[in-house]
């Protein structure tokens, strides 16, 4: 006889997990791909003979949006963050491509969101022109402690269906946008430039994005990943106001 395991207890978390799991993204991608234009075969040799010249050319291109150079890269992350989070990133089509983990092949963990205190809990003003500023201390206790009776309920309700032999592509129907998912995203530097000029604020950028912060989050890590795969290149997206060419 094999003794029943216990099942798991909700888990919560304010953090989002970005990981670059591989790579093929170089400055001189997007060099060998715009000389090609004027020096055909031997573009490639061209990569590393003037370095400051190639860091203008690159500059050149993002200045004036010649931006197919841009896609000749690739990065494959792995991301885990909440399911409200995955569904304005896939809002990303062009450039993106995405396999996430599903409800219907296995049954889900009890990781869930819930906001720390550096995330601000109050929008003023109206949409399109709002900002957001932090709550009080009642207002984070009301909403971590909402959230997480809400959370333990909805997973104990899965759990129960799930015991009774519900399907579990029927069972998850029950569980919060909070619940933690993960997926493989893979992307050119173009394409994770588009995202990044409307998923992060930043005081370079030249048009103004309000992103939600837990997307913002995601944004920002792997944006660190990309700088130091591409330095030039993400420099040169900062000179010219954080827009993809």
């Amino acid at each position: 006889m094999t003794d029943t395991p216990e099942p798991a207890k909700p888990h919560f978390r304010s953090d989002v997990t970005v990981e670059l799991v591989k790579s093929d993204a170089h400055d001189a991608d997007v060099l060998f791909a715009a000389r090609v234009s004027t020096a055909g075969e031997q573009s490639l040799e061209e990569v590393t003979k003037d370095p400051e010249r190639s860091k203008g050319l690159i500059n050149y291109l993002m200045r004036d949006r010649h931006g197919s150079p841009f896609e000749h890269n690739s990065m494959t992350f792995f991301i885990s963050a909440p399911i409200f989070v995955f569904r304005e990133f896939m809002r990303h089509r062009v450039g993106w491509s995405y396999n996430e983990e599903s409800g219907r092949y296995r049954e889900l963990d009890p990781v869930f969101y819930v906001p720390g205190t550096s995330r601000k809990l109050v929008q003023q003003g109206r949409p399109g022109k709002y900002e957001f500023v932090e709550g009080t201390q009642g207002q984070y206790d009301l909403t971590t402690r909402t959230m997480e009776e809400t959370y333990r309920a909805s997973y104990e309700a899965y759990q129960k269906m799930l015991a009774e032999g519900v399907a579990r592509e029927v069972a998850r129907a029950v569980l919060p946008v909070g619940l933690f998912s993960s997926m493989y995203a893979t992307c050119n530097a173009r394409s994770l430039m588009h995202f990044l000029g409307l998923r992060t604020q930043h005081e370079l950028a030249k048009v103004p994005s309000f992103p939600q912060r837990e997307i913002e989050m995601v944004g920002e890590q792997m944006e660190a990943h990309w700088e130091q795969l591409m330095p030039l290149t993400h420099a040169a997206f900062n000179k010219n106001g954080r827009v993809a060419p």
